[in-house]
């Protein structure tokens, strides 16, 4: 029981430590400058459906030009330069958009880029995107989109590491609260 004592401490300062250094699942998106949609891979042809859902706090409709570029960790990137269509009610507020987009196949999306231009404004809350390959993915936007910049999320590792398994850091600090309980 004497020992009990101690693990069960270092069990639960371990798996404090693990939940402090867990990094949030509300994701921010941010500029990417330097983003290049002119690399673009022409391996095979497939269909995303891609649905955007504009904020209830974005203006009633926007006039402004607006682009989506997306892809997978290992360079398979979609284009689709211009989604909004003067002559429908593309992207007012509250409501969602649906847009069929054909492009390169891609494994597993971790990476949109919106673009706008124009003088309105515009808020997207988020892009939903479903392919053939790969599961739905949502990005959560919720932000006005600045204009002539490429911005949004990029959530892949690098695609030689995609595959690799890591430890969860929480277990080695039970592994190490074990060896030091042992010692003592």
């Amino acid at each position: 029981m004497k020992i009990a004592a101690p693990i069960l401490l270092l069990l639960a300062f371990a798996f404090t430590l693990s939940e402090a250094e867990t990094p949030s699942l509300q994701l921010k998106p941010r500029a990417f400058e330097s983003f290049n949609v002119s690399y673009i891979q022409n391996l095979g042809s497939c269909s995303y459906t891609v649905v955007i859902t504009t904020s209830c706090s974005s203006s009633k409709y926007t006039r402004d030009q607006i682009s989506i570029a997306f892809g997978d960790a290992y360079g398979n990137q979609i284009y689709a330069p211009r989604l909004d269509d003067p002559s429908t009610d593309a992207f007012e507020s509250c409501s969602s958009d649906t847009f069929e987009i054909r492009g390169p196949c891609a494994y597993q999306i971790c990476y949109v880029y919106l673009y706008r231009t124009g003088p309105d404004g515009w808020k997207p809350e988020s892009v939903k995107i479903y392919g053939a390959n790969s599961r739905a993915v949502s990005f959560y936007y919720n932000t006005f989109i600045p204009s002539d910049i490429w911005y949004g999320f990029n959530l892949c590792r690098s695609a030689s590491s995609a595959h690799q398994q890591r430890v969860p850091r929480w277990s080695v600090y039970v592994i190490l609260g074990l060896l030091l309980c042992a010692l003592l």
